[in-house]
């Protein structure tokens, strides 16, 4: 059979190259060696046939669905698959019923596959539950969001959380490999050979989804004509006409890691909260505000009064964006998020804050002191509303007299510290309190 005669019969039966390649047992089953590893848990229960309920979570591509499919395939349950997409509560009860009766007539189990658990509202979770904790059936979920964010606790609780990895380039071109050389469902009896440039393009351009890689290889092998010899060739040219620059999809839970990424390199990394900044606004579509907000914020809880400038910056950034638009506005927010990354670092400000909130459980109600009343009124002076002293009345504009409520009376919660500008106030700090101890 010659390639395109092979190709007509294969699309006849909609079976393409990635669909054949499927792994059908553990051993051919690429990456995620850290939960599917020799002598890893998972892989321990699916061989033994004890697979309890579990979630498996990650990335598209990286095989969620390949391994519910060798689980059905090495269990002697039965294996029932559904997609949260277009599945129903009644469809779950159906199998709800059906699990009863398979346990209760016959002592067999039924495990339940549902993909896109994440696309389940609560309602029809919170069908499964029962079941779940009463064994009738055993719950496999598959979803690429945050299983934390959209799926029920309870239901959570019950199962055991796998997280699978992005696959690696190496991955995808040990996938490509196996392919090219397998003869019972890859292209392994056909005249196709493919240069090492070109399968380490497609694999790169893949980025880790194996399915993609696959595609592109059997693209690029059914639209290459033979050479004389009857060779098909697939060089690093047909490799880049295969395959494109995959568009990155920016999911809610990838969204809120990228900008958790970005909070925490404004605290260190120059290069990286400049990176993720443009990764997530260019590559992910996201809106400039979230991370001007995100830095304004991070201007005070992180900076604070060691460089108080660095919340200037960032407000004039964000000022600038409204005024002349993206991309223009991209040099200037860049500009604002060095000026942050570079800046001298203080959580003094937060750290005062969670001791007041403190305070407020230990004290109650908070009363105003006396000469810290209003007194603009006849009368206040015979409510004992005086004695307030006029700080800039006195030398350097200060003077020692009670602020606070009587029972936090010498309590400090804003501790300056040694960093930038903030050492000079921690300074003036330490010479106003040692005047008030020799007062007193």
């Amino acid at each position: 059979m010659d390639l395109f005669s092979f190709a007509a019969e294969e699309s006849r039966q909609g079976k393409l190259l990635a669909d054949r390649m499927r792994p059908l047992t553990l051993s051919e089953y690429i990456g995620q060696e850290h939960i599917v590893g020799p002598g890893k848990l998972l892989r321990r229960a699916i061989e033994a046939d004890q697979v309890t309920s579990i979630l498996l979570y990650g990335p598209p591509g990286t095989g969620k669905t390949t391994l519910a499919n060798i689980i059905s395939r090495a269990t002697q349950g039965d294996f029932v698959k559904l997609n949260a997409v277009d599945a129903s509560v009644k469809d779950v009860r159906d199998v709800i019923e059906q699990a009863t009766n398979n346990k209760a007539l016959y002592g067999r189990k039924t495990i339940l596959f549902l993909d896109e658990v994440h696309r389940f509202n609560t309602s029809r979770q919170d069908a499964l539950l029962p079941a779940v904790e009463q064994g009738i059936i055993i719950f496999i979920g598959a979803t690429t969001e945050n299983p934390f964010h959209h799926v029920n606790g309870a239901l959570l609780s019950r199962s055991t959380l796998f997280e699978l990895h992005a696959l690696t380039q190496e991955h995808s071109l040990a996938a490509l490999r196996r392919a090219l050389a397998d003869s019972d469902r890859g292209l392994g009896q056909l005249p196709v050979e493919a240069d090492e440039e070109a399968l380490a393009h497609i694999a790169r351009m893949a980025g880790g989804d194996i399915r993609r890689a696959l595609n592109a290889l059997e693209l690029a092998a059914l639209t290459t004509p033979p050479d004389a010899g009857g060779m098909v060739r697939v060089t690093l040219a047909v490799a880049e006409e295969s395959i494109r620059r995959r568009t990155v999809k920016a999911d809610e839970s990838t969204q809120y890691d990228v900008l958790s990424a970005f909070h925490k390199s404004v605290r260190g990394s120059s290069d990286a909260a400049l990176f993720w900044f443009l990764y997530a606004v260019e590559k992910l579509g996201m809106d400039p505000m979230t991370f001007l907000r995100r830095l304004i914020v991070a201007s005070s809880e992180d900076i604070g009064m060691a460089n108080p400038q660095a919340m200037v910056q960032a407000v004039s950034a964000m000022d600038a964006y409204h005024k002349i638009g993206w991309p223009e506005s991209k040099y200037v927010i860049a500009q604002a998020i060095l000026f942050a990354v570079e800046s001298p670092k203080s959580n003094a400000i937060p750290v005062a804050i969670g001791k007041i909130m403190d305070a407020f459980d230990a004290i109650g109600a908070a009363e105003v002191p006396l000469h810290l009343r209003d007194a603009h009124y006849k009368g206040a002076e015979k409510l004992g509303h005086v004695g307030y002293q006029y700080p800039h009345n006195y030398p350097g504009h200060y003077v020692d007299q009670q602020y606070l409520p009587k029972p936090l009376d010498g309590h400090h919660f804003y501790e300056a510290t040694q960093q930038g500008m903030e050492d000079k106030i921690r300074q003036n700090q330490e010479r106003r309190r040692k005047g008030r101890r020799a007062d007193r």
